[in-house]
């Protein structure tokens, strides 16, 4: 049994937590402003892109060996016309550099919430995406997710978080411009 830390709230955090649990694992959430300790071997951030610095920076010593996972998409939440990271980085990226002593993924960014509870993107299998560059812990994030009944597929090194974050960008953009439900999503159908 794999116990997974989920740090923030809200509808992607819970969406995550209900697949950690469904796959007979533990799940603990934290509160992004409590000194509650993280338990968990994988740690995932399932808060807005901004508030990563702040958690590094109060977190930083207790995330050092945990697998820990970047959920965000790092866009100008004022005009959602495009990411705040340069073209050739990714908020994985520079998460990893801040958090040398973690192995970071990226992994449910390209996901809606709606899609991950509901396990189906339309009727597809909900899938997701991890990059990473440490084979074991994307392996043990893969098994939580299947376990919890959803598809997970290895994307790559971390350097393909940018392409992700792109995916994610575009998948939002057209939620927000009401081109796609918050319930529709990208699927993979392999």
């Amino acid at each position: 049994m794999t116990t997974v830390s989920i740090i923030g709230n809200g509808n992607m955090g819970t969406a995550i937590g209900g697949i950690v649990a469904a796959g007979g694992n533990t799940v603990e959430f934290i509160g992004r402003d409590t000194a509650q300790q993280i338990t968990g071997d994988i740690v995932v951030l399932a808060v807005p892109h901004f508030a990563i610095d702040e958690i590094v920076a109060a977190r930083g010593t207790e995330l050092a060996g945990k697998v820990v996972v970047d959920i965000t998409n790092p866009l100008d939440f004022s005009t959602f016309d495009s990411l705040v990271v340069p073209a050739d980085g990714s908020r994985a990226s520079e998460l990893a550099a801040a958090l040398p002593d973690a192995k970071v993924l990226k992994a449910f960014n390209t996901n809606f919430a709606a899609t991950l509870a509901a396990k189906t993107v339309g009727s597809n299998p909900t899938t997701v995406l991890i990059a990473g560059d440490d084979d074991d812990a994307k392996l043990a994030l893969a098994e939580v997710v299947r376990a919890g009944g959803v598809n997970a597929v290895d994307a790559g090194r971390l350097s393909r978080a940018r392409e992700l974050e792109a995916v994610g960008f575009l998948q939002l953009t057209l939620a927000v411009q009401e081109k796609v439900g918050w319930d529709a999503g990208i699927a993979l159908v392999a």
